[in-house]
């Protein structure tokens, strides 16, 4: 019985890659910035080859790395999460998903507030926490939607839950992944709930994600043609729209995903465990926050010894990234262009450094291979 366990790091990147400058990430390199903290402590991914892999110089390697590494490009035009994933799955967006710094344009918002029957307060880019301090109040008083987005390719909606009941929230967020599609096609609609009072205003994690359905053929959805189980555990379901997963469960944060991983290594199952450790990008990257995306990563690697310790003889774990997002790039507080790593681990995985990658989609390869399925996508087995 197979079981391949992906693990991604959410913007656990290794260093700016050659075209960064073009994103205006010249100079990123989110593990460079991470491992600058005192509270950086990874010796279990430096075993398997972390400060190995092709053009990490923050720390010394190993002699002899445990796992198969690599370090991988990006061929697809974005530094996002729905682009990042695609391609570890098979697909290279020739293009990237539309982002609106300006905000949406009206005829959207018109459709939008036509559809739900409520007002649009915002229309910008802006930090979550920082949006429903300055437009909360309005919004309870009016019950207009704030809508917003960021950097990424998302449509953000934020609802006080006793303004908008999350259950409506998630009706509305279904109306606007409807209007969003072709020239408008957002990577993500994403609701946003919100409770407290005045001044006093705090996310809650009934976030959800809409995300737009995966152009094409991926590894998901041939393991599942295959009979093979395909798991998600974290926001994977989301990510792909549903679309090839045949299990999943949500997770608040890494220790719950962490948790729930041990939980899938302990069960019976053949095909792929598809995880995201999302805190690292979301509570630590886009606050520039060091010390915190440090914690964090010494706390996945301090849970690694308990992960390889469940593996069975024909177990694979697999540890990437979708992207960079630099805490120590001031200038600003995006995702980052950047290269991310692989390693692959198990009781049959030959350790070797496989140099540099053309493709995140080599990833979904692998996987594909591991069961005997050719990939309907370009990408390389690194078995």
């Amino acid at each position: 019985m197979k079981r391949v366990f992906l693990i991604v790091l959410d913007s656990f990147g290794i260093g700016e890659m050659e075209d960064a400058e073009a994103y205006g990430d010249k100079g990123t390199n989110t593990l460079q910035s991470v491992a600058s903290s005192s509270e950086f402590d990874m010796p279990n991914m430096k075993e398997l080859g972390l400060f190995n892999i092709d053009g990490v110089t923050c720390r010394e390697g190993v002699e002899q790395p445990t796992a198969r590494i690599a370090r991988m490009k990006e061929a697809s035009k974005g530094k996002d999460t729905t682009i990042g994933h695609w391609e570890i799955a098979g697909i290279i967006s020739k293009k990237p998903l539309p982002t609106y710094p300006n905000g949406f344009p009206q005829e959207i918002l018109e459709a939008f507030s036509s559809a739900t029957g409520r007002g649009v307060l915002c229309n910008k880019p802006y930090s979550g926490t920082e949006v429903i301090q300055k437009y909360g109040d309005e919004h309870v008083r009016t019950g207009n939607l704030i809508v917003y987005t960021s950097a990424d390719s998302v449509f953000q909606i934020a609802a006080h839950e006793e303004v908008v009941p999350v259950e409506t929230l998630y009706e509305y967020c279904q109306m606007a992944r409807e209007i969003l599609q072709g020239e408008h096609g957002v990577g993500r609609v994403i609701a946003r709930p919100f409770v407290g009072t005045s001044g006093h205003y705090t996310r809650t994690p009934k976030r959800h994600d809409f995300s737009l359905e995966p152009p094409a053929v991926t590894m998901l959805d041939q393991l599942k043609a295959a009979g093979k189980d395909v798991i998600s555990v974290g926001k994977i379901k989301d990510i792909f729209a549903g679309k090839g997963i045949t299990d999943f469960v949500y997770t608040k944060g890494n220790e719950e995903g962490i948790a729930r991983t041990l939980e899938y290594l302990d069960r019976d199952f053949e095909g792929l465990c598809f995880i995201n450790l999302v805190d690292y990008d979301m509570l630590y990257g886009h606050r520039n926050d060091i010390e915190g995306y440090a914690r964090a990563l010494t706390y996945f690697d301090h849970s690694l010894p308990e992960l390889m310790q469940k593996l069975r003889d024909d177990d694979i774990l697999m540890i990437t990234a979708d992207h960079g997002c630099d805490p120590g790039y001031t200038v600003s507080t995006d995702h980052s262009r950047e290269h991310t790593p692989f390693l692959m681990y198990g009781k049959n995985v030959a350790p070797a450094n496989l140099g540099t990658r053309e493709t995140f989609a080599d990833i979904g390869a692998t996987v594909l291979d591991y069961f005997g399925i050719t990939p309907q996508f370009m990408g390389n087995s690194m078995l």
